[in-house]
């Protein structure tokens, strides 16, 4: 189910199936009423049947199960102390227990599954341009906790996770979260996937993150999906599988490791650069009205580094970044808020 806020109040699915969650109460409500049938059988004596005023093991058993069920029609009742003192200090537990039983088998099999259908619909209704994050473990925690860093609403990032674990760190950020398999259609679905603004992809295994790409394309053609992988021999499938942004960590690492080859303060700008914390960011956005001609050196909302026209880059020394036009995606750095320069 997918639950958004109020940590500590998710629900942990069980593992059992449900025949057999069934079951073991079915069994545990028989035993118990085993128990009541043989202790009132072989105390019988203390048992009186104003009927005929012989009790049988057929006149046990209806006596057990009425004052179980709490009937009570006095036809037969228990007559000595010890008999009075079973019926009150053990048939009376027996009771609340079976009923305890009896509710929450109702609770859990018709009325938590209604309120968590109907809870889901509504949430679901909500969910448009939202981020889906499948897997929540070191990397794509990082991740989310950079989104709401940034100022992304919590509320509008939805986690898909395997680990129940995971997903009670995710709900207590405010994000809303679903057990499940996100190499599923369904799931994927359930989530609005083709709704969302964009899809990360951090499953931990790089066959598994493709998996999930290659489905969710399948389902939003359009989908912004940013995915991480470890082997460099994968990035090439990840691609090809539908994934617009392909991540490798260790790339990345040689990279700053060679920059800093050429000087500490390289790495050290790139990893500004990449970080929240940094005074500088890197930003992407649609070029404003009055931008359109322009230079891309010439927009005063930051430093315009590279431009994106019919999905080619070019940097800002390009012939086609001396003007800007309409549709085009500019990529800039920009100081973050609150600090003077960069």
């Amino acid at each position: 189910m997918i639950r958004r806020g109020a940590p500590g109040t998710l629900t942990r699915r069980s593992q059992l199936p449900v025949w057999l969650s069934i079951g073991w109460r079915v069994v545990a409500v028989l035993s118990l009423l085993g128990i009541a049938i043989g202790v009132h059988w072989f105390d019988r004596e203390g048992l009186r049947d104003n009927y005929d005023g012989q009790v049988s093991f057929v006149d046990v058993v209806y006596f057990t199960f009425i004052s179980i069920t709490t009937t009570g029609y006095g036809d037969i009742a228990p007559v000595t102390e010890r008999a009075r003192l079973f019926d009150a200090l053990i048939v009376t537990p027996i009771r609340v227990f079976v009923v305890l039983l009896f509710i929450g088998t109702t609770y859990d099999f018709v009325l938590k599954r209604t309120w968590e259908k109907w809870r889901m619909a509504r949430i679901q209704r909500d969910l448009t341009g939202h981020i889906v994050v499948a897997g929540f473990g070191k990397t794509g925690s990082e991740a989310v906790d950079e989104l709401v860093a940034r100022g992304r609403d919590a509320t509008q990032i939805v986690v898909i996770d395997g680990d129940q674990d995971r997903l009670e760190q995710a709900e207590k950020l405010g994000c809303a979260v679903l057990l499940a398999d996100a190499t599923r259609d369904q799931t994927l679905m359930d989530v609005r996937v083709a709704a969302a603004c964009s899809l990360i992809v951090a499953a931990g295994r790089d066959d598994t993150s493709i998996l999930i790409t290659l489905t969710a394309r399948h389902l939003a053609p359009d989908l912004p999906i940013s995915i991480i992988v470890k082997a460099e021999d994968n990035e090439l499938p990840a691609r090809a599988a539908g994934a617009t942004t392909v991540i490798n960590p260790v790339s990345f690492a040689g990279l700053l490791l060679a920059s800093s080859c050429s000087g500490s303060h390289v790495a050290d700008y790139m990893m500004d650069l990449a970080s929240f914390d940094g005074r500088v960011q890197l930003s992407e956005r649609r070029p404003a009205a009055h931008e359109i001609g322009q230079p891309l050196t010439g927009i005063q909302t930051g430093l315009g580094v590279r431009l994106y026209r019919d999905g080619r880059p070019f940097g800002f020394f390009d012939p086609e970044a001396r003007s800007i036009r309409d549709g085009d995606i500019l990529v800039e750095i920009v100081a973050r808020r609150g600090v003077g320069g960069a």
